[in-house]
């Protein structure tokens, strides 16, 4: 087949029960949510399996949960003989999936580090007094206007280029509904604060962003063995200072993700699989680019006939 791309989902994908499926035919399932969880000293599996469902959704707890998710999908992808992608990407927690799936950080390291990202991002910003919000229907440059309209002296920025006309906005709770109340007044389809408790991607961000910068600091990272297109720059780095400096950046600044499907489209990388639960990142890539081949990877049987297909067109 032609070349392909793996793309790792981020926060918002998780749920209890995900995976279930796939872990009871592949053991490596378990066996990498048994990994995290020696890390982290909790019975993850446990957690993801069972719930509740609110301690599933902790932040500290999501990242690493989520990263576990992706990297078991990897494994046994590759257990079962897929095809080495051209190009890794991930959305904003899902980076570090990529790349340990790169083979750039190791995957107990990898769970650690989101663990903290997932505990200075909710420590940075007191509950309540931040929030994000989905505006659909708008262009980007719009709501990009609106946010710096209505800002004052607070912060309220686009978070997250989704697809387009899909953007998140996130910053100080009541900057956030100021911007809302103008994108209903411009016209938006939709206009709503998400369900979240911290507001990623914006510069409310900067102590945790500080703080990652610490530990990437002393943590081991090596050349990518794939590329990872990032977040912040949508580009690739083989040095490991140029990766930590992303993924501090990719705190503080906007998820550019339309740009990063059309990066690897544009490459001329048409199929495109997602590693990990849900189908969030299909959904999103099929408003990107409608001609590229999407695919799920979360149940077996979509995951083995995705590996039969590109493997007899290879």
């Amino acid at each position: 087949m032609s070349e392909f791309s793996m793309l790792f989902p981020g926060q918002g994908s998780q749920s209890v029960g995900m995976l279930a499926d796939l872990a009871e035919r592949h053991g490596r399932v378990r066996e990498t949510f048994d990994q995290a969880g020696q890390v982290l000293g909790i019975d993850l599996w446990q957690l993801v399996s069972k719930g509740p469902e609110a301690e599933l959704n902790r932040t500290e707890v999501t990242q690493p949960a989520l990263l576990a998710a992706a990297v078991a999908v990897w494994r046994v992808w590759q257990d079962l003989g897929g095809p080495r992608p051209a190009r890794l990407a991930g959305h904003s927690l899902g980076e570090y999936s990529a790349l340990v799936a790169a083979e750039a950080i190791d995957f107990e390291t990898a769970v650690g580090l989101v663990a903290e990202r997932g505990r200075q991002m909710q420590a940075a910003v007191a509950e309540g007094e931040g929030a994000m919000a989905a505006i659909l229907g708008l262009e980007d440059e719009v709501v990009a206007a609106i946010c710096r309209e209505v800002a004052e002296d607070q912060v309220v920025v686009p978070a997250n280029y989704n697809s387009p006309g899909q953007i998140v906005i996130a910053g100080d709770s009541a900057a956030v509904e100021r911007a809302l109340h103008k994108c209903r007044e411009a016209g938006a389809r939709r206009a709503l604060v998400l369900p979240v408790s911290v507001p990623s991607h914006c510069p409310l961000m900067t102590p945790a962003a500080e703080a990652m910068r610490e530990l990437l600091e002393r943590t081991e990272i090596r050349a990518p063995s794939i590329p990872v297109v990032h977040n912040h720059d949508v580009a690739s780095h083989d040095d490991p200072a140029a990766i930590r400096k992303v993924l501090v950046a990719q705190l503080t600044g906007p998820v550019r993700w339309t740009e990063s499907v059309r990066a690897i489209c544009d490459a001329g990388i048409m199929n495109l699989a997602e590693c990990g639960p849900g189908r969030v990142l299909c959904g999103l890539g099929r408003r990107i680019e409608r001609a590229a081949n999407w695919a799920g990877l979360e149940d077996p049987d979509t995951l083995d006939e995705t590996i039969r297909n590109w493997k007899e067109t290879n």
